[in-house]
């Protein structure tokens, strides 16, 4: 191990003693490798105690937090100058090694290190059970309690709480319990610690009634139990309840701590209210506060107020930075995003990978599909693109603007793909239209070993909605019952909506029934179906209990209530619900919106009325809206204005095909053959040929080689190879 030269201070020149450097590893006046090498230059010999503190001030050290790297050589080089004077044997310098190695993520030789230990004690196993809970290997440190257990040794209350994180998931709830349990029985209940780590567990389980429980029976409430439960609503969406615990916190006398305020953030208050708090409490020169207040800002739109905030304050860091990019990146302003990207460099601020992704994610225009390739540009050379988010985000923006070639290329030159980036691939192949290279990835996903989550099976039930099969559809639910998957939320909202676009309306609604507290978007799913089927007053009485349940409709609801009244040629009814819209909830109506309204207008032969309600339009009315009302002349045979609104479509676009099918409509309606023609061949000579279609029959049998008949050989191929994959499981 090589020392740099460092200068002795002067009250150790004279007389070196062991006890004053351990005092300046306690007082931290320098770094803690620093003091460690004066103690060498000055020949004093470093003793067990000298390890002990040096590792301790090591571990609070920037150079520790800020450079894993770095950190990493050092804790080699300490390690061998333990081994070289002997000092590991010690178990207390070994152990403090052992957490050395965990906190920097080298669970594998902390682990070897813990095997190689002749005697141990509770704070070795504590140390590694820690270790192994805060680096996610949530198993592993299970396994290693029941190992401390069968080796005879007696936990205590710090074992309990290092390992309860690890229980902190829907899926070892039982396991949390079990230890909840073994708390008690160990004498441990009334250990506030431990009580406060519970309340944690309970509400990362979905089990927010046990948290409670435990907090009102809480004989003495720290800051530290308030905090807690102002975190655990906020984090699982209760802002209102978290608020309310805040104002009893402070009713309680207890002086809020830079925790508290941190948790007040997680739990979305209004920014300019925890700002006030900040202040008033003197959290101004925290951090961790004025960082957690500027994402704050950000996450709720308020961007510029954000970056103000940021300019002021000394402290530039990549937390910040990255919370502003996300925010403008949200708001479409991609320019002001990548202004603080470049930022980010210009500081010597190494962007990571969040940042680079909160650039991606909200490149939606074609505009600015350039941009995004420049970034990819820059994640080769920065080495950013071999992150698994980065990747990921790459292909999502290939996808999203149907560059489904480079976003396969990027896929496939992986080399280890986890189940997100499966995820991602497939559900890029559904939003561009190509759901059945979806279903073959997912074969192929299926060899690897890779088993289908949640999001998996919620894609394909889209790609279902594209290919209108609904054998795969049913296959998939009976994947989802077959392993207790919970039809909640997006899985719930995907089974409804492929069920309604496949035909079987009767099973979409068993599939709603059955949820017991549906989310606004399974709501949406329903009401659209009902719409599709022409069942409008059943939409209309789903929006009422909608919002009988305290839910506020968006403009997904309202798109699927305007469809209900076009089908029942409601127009002073839809005209009604858009004034709702836009009046009562001050949303802003989209390109559907408007589409929605012109095709009723038309469909009813108000064509005057159409074309004024276009005019006043907030927005450039695009094909779509044009579209229904060149449908609604096909309907009223309305040759004259059809022509009119063709030409202006042929203008738009003329590669679209729509419009040449619905002109050849209605020149057929009022037997003008030659314009049919004519129409034909103008759409041949936009690279359509105007005249062949395919149909998709899926007949379902109980014989299923009956069904195969039936189908395509790649039909065949597609059904057989999902239905085999998801029955492995």
């Amino acid at each position: 191990m090589k020392f740099a030269s460092t200068t002795i201070p002067c009250c150790l020149r004279s007389r070196p003693n062991l006890s004053l450097f351990h005092s300046l590893f306690q007082n931290a006046t320098s770094p803690a490798l620093v003091i460690f090498r004066q103690i060498l230059q000055a020949n004093v010999n470093p003793n067990e105690f000298t390890f002990s503190l040096l590792i301790k001030a090591y571990l609070s050290s920037p150079s520790f937090t800020h450079c894993p790297s770095t950190a990493a050589l050092q804790a080699r080089q300490i390690q061998t100058q333990c081994l070289k004077r002997g000092v590991n044997q010690f178990i207390h310098v070994h152990t403090s090694l052992i957490d050395l190695y965990m906190k920097l993520g080298f669970t594998s030789h902390a682990r070897n290190m813990f095997d190689q230990m002749s005697y141990r004690d509770v704070v070795s196993w504590n140390v590694l059970i820690c270790g192994y809970s805060q680096n996610g290997y949530l198993y592993h440190a299970i396994q290693l309690f029941v190992d401390m257990l069968r080796e005879n040794f007696k936990p205590n209350q710090t074992t309990i709480v290092s390992l309860l994180p690890s229980c902190g998931c829907f899926e070892l709830i039982f396991q949390g319990r079990s230890i909840h349990g073994f708390g008690i029985k160990a004498g441990f209940g009334l250990d506030s610690h431990l009580n406060n780590a519970l309340m944690s567990m309970y509400a990362k389980c979905d089990d927010l009634e046990a948290s409670q429980l435990l907090f009102d029976e809480m004989d003495e409430k720290s800051v530290v139990s308030w905090n807690t439960m102002i975190g655990v609503y906020g984090q699982n969406g209760l802002f209102d309840k978290a608020i309310l615990y805040f104002k009893e916190m402070l009713k309680e006398g207890f002086h809020p701590s830079s925790v508290t305020i941190m948790n007040l953030v997680s739990a979305n208050a209004f920014p300019e209210n925890v700002h006030c708090y900040v202040v008033k409490c003197g959290f101004t020169n925290d951090a961790s506060v004025v960082t957690s207040l500027v994402c704050l800002y950000a996450k709720q739109g308020f961007t510029n107020t954000a970056k103000q905030l940021y300019k002021y304050y000394p402290t530039k860091d990549l937390i910040t930075l990255t919370a502003i990019i996300s925010s403008y990146s949200e708001k479409g302003d991609i320019e002001s995003a990548v202004e603080c990207f470049i930022q980010t460099i210009q500081l010597d601020i190494k962007p990571d990978a969040v940042a680079l992704i909160g650039v991606l994610h909200g490149i939606t225009n074609p505009s600015h599909f350039a941009i995004g390739c420049t970034f990819h540009g820059y994640g080769v050379k920065s080495g950013l693109s071999n992150d698994c988010l980065v990747a990921n985000g790459l292909i999502s923006l290939y996808s999203r603007f149907d560059e489904i070639e480079a976003a396969l290329s990027l896929f496939y030159d992986m080399r280890e793909k986890p189940l997100i980036t499966w995820n991602s691939m497939i559900s890029g192949c559904v939003q561009a239209g190509k759901s059945s290279d979806a279903m073959e990835l997912f074969s192929e996903m299926s060899m690897c070993g890779k088993k289908p989550d949640a999001i998996t099976i919620a894609s394909l039930l889209s790609g279902c909605c594209q290919l209108g099969n609904l054998r795969i559809g049913e296959t998939l639910h009976s994947y989802i019952l077959r392993n207790n998957v919970r039809v909640e939320d997006f899985i719930g909202t995907a089974l409804i909506d492929m069920y309604s676009k496949c035909g079987r309306l009767d099973y979409a609604e068993k599939v709603f029934y059955n949820i017991k507290d549906p989310c606004l978007a399974t709501w949406n799913a329903i009401i659209s179906g009902y719409s599709l089927y022409g069942l409008e007053h059943t939409a209309f009485g789903c929006y009422s209990k909608l919002q009988e349940q305290g839910l506020k409709p968006d403009k997904i609801t309202f798109l699927g209530v305007l469809a209900a009244c076009t089908h029942g040629g409601l127009v002073y009814l839809g005209l009604e619900y858009f004034n709702i819209m836009t009046k009562e909830y001050g949303l802003m109506p989209s390109l559907q919106h408007y589409a929605c309204i012109v095709a009723l207008l038309g469909k009813e032969g108000l064509f005057k009325e159409a074309i004024e309600f276009i005019n006043k339009m907030e927005i450039q009315p695009d094909s779509a809206v044009w579209g229904a009302l060149l449908n609604a002349c096909c309907i009223q045979r309305e040759v004259k204005l059809g022509e009119c609104l063709a030409k202006k479509l042929f203008l738009l676009n003329h590669k679209n095909g729509g419009f040449y099918v619905l002109m050849s409509n209605l020149y057929a309606i009022v037997g003008r053959w030659d314009d049919v023609a004519r129409v034909r061949e103008m759409m041949k000579d936009s690279g359509g040929d105007g005249c062949s279609g395919v149909s998709v029959i899926d007949v379902i049998s109980a014989d299923d080689s009956n069904n195969n008949n039936n189908l395509g050989p790649s039909e065949v191929y597609l059904n057989t190879s999902i239905w085999q994959h998801l029955c492995l499981y």
